[in-house]
């Protein structure tokens, strides 16, 4: 990807470091679900965090100290991507007559407090509605690469457009469609429209690579691979299969790794918003 001669963003807030408050054991919510529920990108914050904010991190090492300076060229790198998706997604709703607001990328080391409630690093990145920030340790991306089989930096950027994506659906109101509707559905419908859900954002993922590329020609050879690559590493499917040795398609909130890289597709392809309408789609 050609991200070094991008404009940084001035919306980065740089916890790294500084640690976040420890917790006792709650809600008999161990470890182990939480690095299993870490598998996963992109988690709704509003419903997952308020399950952990009890959870032991005494028996975690403390990397709050060995973290700080480390990663500086990979903190570069997630300024410009945000700075880009900036730069994109403003441009589209000023097409659209509307104005973009943009959100701050809080990196982190290992745990951090957000509106949304307390999370450690293993959950992934996440966004969360209501401060309208985009949370990362960047440690992530060493998962992404070394366990889930997904290097390269367009891998790293799509994950960050991905979590861009729920912003955007935060800002036209789709977040809150779908909250509403999930208070009065079963388990098993509102995980279905979960997967609606960070379907489009992996579309709006998609849009976005479409239209940086138009404008400043980011995009080089192998790098869509990297970001489909990414997008089946992260399925649903793959996940639960690495985990625990089955899957269970009920349980599924992202999709499956076909179903993720299908919607990225789409929108890296078209480049219009309007084709990401997965709650409407006969064919998630």
């Amino acid at each position: 990807m050609r991200w070094r001669m991008g404009r940084r963003s001035s919306n980065i807030e740089d916890r790294r470091g500084r640690g976040a408050p420890r917790r006792a054991v709650g809600g008999g919510i161990g470890i182990i679900i939480i690095l299993i529920i870490g598998m996963f990108l992109g988690v709704d914050p509003g419903q997952l965090l308020n399950q952990v904010n009890n959870v032991d991190t005494a028996s975690l090492p403390d990397t709050s100290k060995n973290q700080v300076g480390l990663n500086d060229e990979l903190a570069e790198f997630v300024s410009v991507v945000l700075a880009d998706t900036e730069d994109t997604w403003s441009e589209l709703f000023r097409n659209s007559s509307g104005s973009y607001s943009e959100p701050t990328l809080v990196m982190f080391t290992g745990a951090v407090d957000s509106a949304c409630g307390y999370a450690q690093a293993a959950m992934g990145p996440f966004y969360c509605p209501r401060d309208q920030k985009l949370y990362i340790d960047l440690s992530f991306y060493s998962d992404l690469k070394n366990n889930l089989g997904a290097p390269g930096d367009f891998a790293q950027a799509y994950v960050i457009a991905h979590e861009v994506g729920h912003h955007v659906q935060n800002l036209i109101g789709v977040s809150d469609q779908v909250y509403k509707m999930r208070s009065g559905m079963s388990e098993s419908e509102g995980n279905k429209l979960s997967v609606m859900q960070e379907l489009q954002a992996d579309c709006f993922a998609g849009i976005w690579a479409y239209h940086a590329n138009k404008a400043r020609q980011v995009i080089e050879e192998g790098d869509i691979e990297e970001a489909l690559n990414a997008a089946t590493s992260i399925g649903d499917d793959r996940l639960q299969k690495q985990s625990r040795g089955y899957v269970t398609p009920d349980s599924f909130t992202h999709g499956s790794s076909a179903q993720r890289v299908r919607w990225f597709k789409k929108g890296i392809t078209s480049g219009d918003i309007y084709e990401c309408n997965t709650f409407e789609s006969d064919n998630l």
